[in-house]
């Protein structure tokens, strides 16, 4: 069974990464959410019945984690780490007004709810709102009404900013 599990989460390996990017900023944060994620796989993996698909279970207790460890973390005091976006350090290979646009979204995607992200990261990965659903535990009519309010909240979020 562990050989089994090992080769399905490398296999998958990716979904867990995209899930600690969106919720971590930090490398040692993603590191670490990681290590979270792939030990509450483990321990949810005599669970997984075949219901669904294996990537979509796992996006499940991906994001469950991540949130649940999100929700901690707003509890802690502020630990005040250092970013790179306390030096302003201007950085010249990243001047592109692409770039600049990617970085705009990010920062306003980190400052939405913890089903926030996790709707904005699957939709970013193309899955259908029916997944979505699936994946968040959500009707697919509520997906598509937090997706609308999502789009407007980081429009919203990425003028206020310019």
């Amino acid at each position: 069974m562990e050989k089994e599990f090992l080769q399905i989460v490398q296999k998958n390996q990716g979904i867990i990464h995209k899930v600690c990017n969106i919720y971590c900023d930090v490398q040692e944060d993603r590191n670490d959410l990681f290590q979270e994620i792939v030990a509450q796989l483990w321990k949810s993996f005599p669970t997984f019945q075949n219901r669904s698909k294996f990537s979509t279970w796992m996006y499940r207790v991906a994001l469950n984690t991540a949130i649940t460890s999100f929700k901690k973390a707003k509890r802690r005091p502020d630990q005040n780490r250092l970013t790179y976006d306390n030096f302003q350090i201007e950085d010249n290979s990243y001047d592109t007004e692409t770039e600049e646009n990617i970085k705009q979204l990010h920062r306003a995607v980190a400052q939405l709810s913890g089903i926030e992200k996790s709707i904005v990261l699957l939709y970013f990965e193309n899955k259908k709102y029916e997944e979505i659903a699936e994946i968040t535990g959500i009707t697919q009519n509520y997906v598509r009404v937090k997706m609308n309010r999502i789009k407007k909240k980081l429009k919203k979020l990425m003028t206020t900013e310019e």
